[in-house]
């Protein structure tokens, strides 16, 4: 891994696999879990790749918030059982593999551990190219013995010319960086532009590149081809199954490009497949489709939305009910993105970006609901964006507000003792505290779910079940709608809940002819807030199942404003889809409490949504007398939240 000057010599091209990561992220919403991965670990070692992506990213928190997984013991796992191949992950410079940015020594203990927990190589990044958030996580993943790969994030725009890309790599190896990673979230670099950016860093820096692209627009494979002309080391794939569309090129076609040339990876192409078939069949059980390229998806180069976020958009207006509206939400963003000054759509700006898209979009009104990460991107809370923000825009978010210009983390006291203090009881290892430190509501819930015996993995049914079981459960529906009278059949209705209790689904909402149906796991709605009704509506509730509760509800006239029946009141409804929590972490202070006077654009609550804790403040004032629903419930669009006495 030492310097040379100069164009590389034509030699081999290695390669890292990325499907026990990117790959599964991109296409699968990172659902496969460790079970899934440990039988084919040691076949995928001795294959003879550079490295294998197996952590980092968004592992680490659906590990924890979907899987009821433990993302240290799946690192440790996988440590096991491979021996020759060094293991990478992804971090998000200070943001780690959160959403914000971390205090310093949370920073260094989390690179401290994952390196003790098996970590050989962290290709560190920032959304914003901001050199100044990979200081520490650099000098804590030099001090810890790691690889440390730095890199550029690669986007178009009128400031993210060949000049940007050249300073920052050149800071970056000043800095220390063992290698440099071209990194090509939203498969926007074309093949002679990969050729030009590879040679002006080799011959500049004379340091290892490593180029990741993915598929989505379809360049990726050429793209490497010519980086390969262009003295590149390394580069990304994935396992045919859980390649193309949002994902990586499949290792399979890059090694076969290569082969009968000085370029030749020297993988065995029958060993690499053997190694899909597994995957292949993992996939066919767990149901998920293959990756594949969408007319959206060859718009990237318009709207340069990567595949993943465009995976995530579709699910976020799924949750929003508005699917329908995802072209104008791709038309949006890259408004909203040269508003807010050009940042790279990766995370976490490309949330806080879609999600600003997606809220204009199904308020409205442009910038009517912002959420508070937006708040912070525009506050200088992430960095110095690559452009200026556009100024009007500015000032609708934060009014006069002077934008931070020191290195956000500055600001940040330390969070470490904090983390120990407020995970007492509930933390058993240094690790459990640094899950803590990062995602505290969530490594509540889940410490306490692990305590009392409800995650163990191996009892939930596969989401090729869950698929299946979706299906028939909709069949029953159907049926059960069919009946002249459209009568709900009370023995269907508990089969629908049957379903829901026994497999992955957490959630079901069906209507037709004026009858809704609302199926949900562990929920206890209080009666007065119907689950899948914005306006009081009559409604009963049928019990069926240990922890699962359906919400029959019947089609009313719309109410008034009014739900208690009181004249002189009003209700804060739920803007979006999301999780409610009263506070903006598990030891702080709720926002609101009954009794207390609420003015206009003061916070209330937040509703946690498209990757985001989205701080919703009252359009309205008054006395709060009334809060609707628990802390930590989910909520649907429109549901009444408190109500307000004017």
């Amino acid at each position: 891994m030492g310097k040379e000057r100069g164009v590389t010599a034509v030699k081999p091209i290695k390669i890292t696999d990325t499907t026990l990561r990117d790959a599964h992220q991109s296409l699968w919403a990172t659902r496969m879990r460790t079970e899934d991965m440990l039988p084919i670990l040691e076949e995928i070692d001795e294959a003879g790749y550079f490295s294998l992506e197996v952590w980092g990213g968004a592992t680490f928190d659906v590990c924890l918030r979907f899987l009821g997984e433990d993302p240290w013991e799946r690192l440790r796992e996988i440590k096991r059982r491979v021996h020759k191949t060094p293991l990478q992950m992804l971090l998000r410079a200070q943001s780690l593999v959160g959403y914000q940015h971390y205090p310093d020594d949370v920073v260094r203990e989390f690179v401290s551990l994952s390196v003790k927990n098996g970590i050989d190589i962290i290709r560190i990044f920032d959304a914003l190219n901001d050199v100044r958030n990979m200081v520490v996580p650099m000098e804590a993943a030099k001090k810890a013995g790691a690889h440390v790969q730095a890199s550029v994030v690669y986007t178009m725009s009128p400031v993210h010319t060949i000049d940007h890309y050249l300073e920052t790599a050149t800071a970056l190896a000043e800095l220390g960086a063992d290698s440099i990673c071209i990194k090509d979230m939203a498969g926007l670099l074309t093949p002679f532009r990969a050729y030009e950016l590879v040679s002006l860093l080799k011959k500049k820096l004379g340091i290892m590149i490593h180029l990741h692209s993915h598929y989505i627009g379809g360049m990726a494979v050429g793209a490497y081809l010519k980086a390969a002309e262009a003295g590149v080391d390394v580069i990304d794939t994935a396992s045919v199954p859980l390649a193309f569309g949002a994902s990586q090129p499949p290792v399979e076609t890059v090694v076969r490009a290569f082969q009968d040339s000085d370029y030749d990876s020297g993988l065995n192409l029958r060993n690499l497949f053997h190694i899909a078939n597994y995957f292949e069949a993992l996939r066919k059980s767990r149901g998920f489709e293959r990756g594949i390229t969408r007319i959206s998806d060859m718009r990237v180069f318009e709207h340069q939305v990567p595949g993943g976020m465009i995976s995530n958009l579709v699910s976020q207006l799924e949750e929003q009910r508005a699917l329908d509206r995802i072209h104008d939400v791709l038309n949006e963003i890259p408004k909203v993105r040269a508003e807010l000054g050009y940042p790279p759509l990766v995370t976490p700006t490309s949330q806080i970006v879609g999600t600003q898209a997606v809220l204009n979009v199904l308020s409205g009104a442009r910038y009517k609901l912002v959420p508070g990460e937006v708040k912070a991107y525009v506050r200088g809370l992430y960095g110095r964006p690559p452009a200026s923000i556009n100024h009007d825009i500015q000032k609708k978010i934060i009014g006069n507000e002077k934008p931070l210009f020191e290195r956000p983390a500055d600001n940040l006291e330390p969070g470490m003792e904090k983390a120990k203090r407020d995970s007492l009881g509930l933390a058993r290892s240094p690790e459990d505290i640094m899950s803590f430190a990062i995602f505290p509501q969530i490594a509540k819930k889940f410490f306490e779910e692990r305590k009392n015996g409800i995650i163990p993995n191996s009892e939930i049914k596969t989401a090729a079940s869950a698929v299946k079981e979706t299906k028939a459960a909709k069949e029953i529906w159907t049926t059960g709608l069919a009946k002249e009278d459209s009568k709900m059949n009370l023995k269907e209705i508990k089969e629908l809940i049957k379903i829901i209790d026994e497999t992955e689904i957490s959630e079901l909402n069906l209507e037709s002819d004026g009858v809704k149906i609302a199926i949900r796991k562990g929920m206890n709605f209080p009666p007065s807030v119907p689950a899948a009704a914005p306006v009081r509506q009559e409604s009963k509730t049928i019990a069926a199942a240990s922890n699962v509760q359906a919400e029959l509800i019947a089609e009313a006239p719309v109410a008034s404003s009014d739900p208690v029946g009181q004249q002189n009141t009003e209700t804060i409804t739920a803007p979006m889809v999301g999780t409610f929590y009263h506070a903006s972490s598990p030891d702080a202070a709720p926002y609101v409490e009954v009794g207390q006077q609420i003015s206009i654009g003061q916070p209330v609550c937040i509703i946690e949504a498209m990757k985001l804790m989205n701080e919703i403040e009252s359009d309205v004032e008054g006395k709060l007398i009334k809060i609707l629903v628990e802390n930590g419930q989910p909520v649907e669009y429109g549901q009444p939240l408190f109500i307000i006495e004017k």
